[in-house]
């Protein structure tokens, strides 16, 4: 009987681990999808619209598609709100769960993480919380960034949240702590970083491995920084604030790209990029290099077949279409198309979703040329295309600010 009960133990043990993370631009947080049999190009008119969905609370945030489900976030008046949208573009409920953001562009951000049954979210004003992704009931929250002490930058917190192991990873910066471990059953605090003095910024972590060992890197206001996620102890820390033009800002927004020993990070406003080598022990950096032309405001990077493609920042309102090579920096192309955006890739193909007037291509990820092969005009929504595209089992979904539409493209 205790041998039976020992391995059902395990059975569900093994479950539990095996089960996949819902996160902020797909797998990984790359913005590849691990999608095939898509469409190698679109109607005239653009891909089936399978339905739409108006007048939704407003926000730039991502979707999750999870447990026959789409969350996302919004903003209602003085609170954040997570919404859960079937599978045919009904909702089903709306929770608020935070403290919106008050100043400026203070719609909700923060991009719904997914494990099992349970979301995980933060608000502008670093609220944090976990939600049963059935019914929508909190099952915990804290008021994270007014327990650590937490600053903001202009726009508040933007951080999409990130697992590891049993831990939810939150990054409030301020003078008490840069970077704190919450237990994700319960939001009770495991460790504490030590603080670095420096303000968070608008990116969300990432977890890597270097040889075995695991380190989260993250942006704050001025660092790249390196973390154990067993204790919190910072390990390294990068001056990215000072790598800019002289007229440029620190308002860092792009989550980084991780391969082989190499981190990739970029921001927009004229700051310039950097390749850092990780040493083999994951406890020190160093500088591979620099680059000056791909700046990304707000739109994500991805790696294809060892190219780095992204839109850079030209001004708040226009922007190329660029590509690095990742291994020496070298621009392949710099290129006009409508205005910069927010980009994924999947099945080796680029789809950028321009911020302006809303246009989305489907490009072949070719570092000769940037080449669109398709592209139609989001019909719905206000304001600037700020959310960046999801694909999942063959739809890719569009957020605009308060509608949310999903679109066939599965060539099956």
């Amino acid at each position: 009987m205790k041998t039976n009960l020992f391995l059902l133990l395990l059975f569900l043990s093994s479950i539990s681990y095996s089960q996949e993370i819902i996160d902020w631009r797909g797998p990984n947080r790359t913005g590849v999808y691990d999608e095939t049999d898509l469409l190698d190009n679109w109607p005239k008119n653009g891909p089936e619209l399978l339905w739409s969905l108006e007048d939704i609370y407003t926000g730039y945030s991502s979707v999750s598609v999870a447990n026959n489900s789409i969350y996302l976030t919004g903003r209602n008046e003085s609170t954040d709100v997570l919404i859960a949208v079937d599978i045919n573009g009904k909702i089903k409920w709306q929770v608020p769960y935070g403290r919106a953001w008050n100043g400026s562009y203070n719609e909700g951000r923060c991009t719904p993480t997914i494990e099992n049954n349970k979301i995980f979210v933060s608000s502008g004003l670093g609220d944090l919380a976990c939600i049963d992704a059935n019914g929508g009931e909190i099952i915990w929250s804290v008021k994270a960034s007014d327990e650590l002490g937490g600053t903001f930058g202009r726009w508040g917190i933007s951080e999409s949240l990130l697992i590891v192991d049993n831990k939810l990873i939150f990054t409030p910066g301020g003078n008490q702590t840069t970077m704190v471990a919450y237990d994700k059953l319960t939001g009770e605090i495991i460790w504490k970083s030590e603080s670095i003095n420096d303000d968070p910024s608008y990116v969300s972590p990432l977890l890597i491995s270097r040889n075995g060992k695991k380190i989260i890197t993250t942006v704050t206001n001025n660092y790249i920084i390196g973390v154990l996620p067993e204790t919190g102890e910072i390990l390294w820390q990068f001056n990215f604030g000072e790598q800019k033009a002289s007229n440029a800002r620190n308002n860092q927004t792009n989550t980084p790209l991780y391969n082989d020993g190499k981190i990739f990070v970029t921001s927009g406003y004229n700051h310039y990029s950097v390749m850092l080598n990780l040493s083999e022990d994951a406890e020190s950096v160093s500088l591979a290099w620099v680059d000056s032309t791909l700046d990304v405001h707000h739109g994500g990077v991805v790696l294809v077949n060892g190219y780095i493609y992204g839109a850079n920042w030209l001004h708040n309102r226009m922007g190329n279409w660029v590509c690095l090579d990742w291994n020496t920096g070298k621009v392949k192309y710099n290129e006009d198309w409508l205005n910069k955006g927010s980009i994924i890739s999947a099945n080796d193909k680029l789809y950028c979703y321009e911020e302006k007037s809303g246009y989305i291509a489907l490009v072949d990820a070719n570092p000769k040329e940037f080449k669109v092969i398709s592209s139609f005009k989001v019909p719905l929504g206000k304001g600037p295309h700020w959310s960046h595209p999801v694909i999942k089992n063959g739809v890719l979904y569009i957020r605009h600010m308060d509608a949310l539409m999903a679109y066939s493209i599965s060539s099956n």
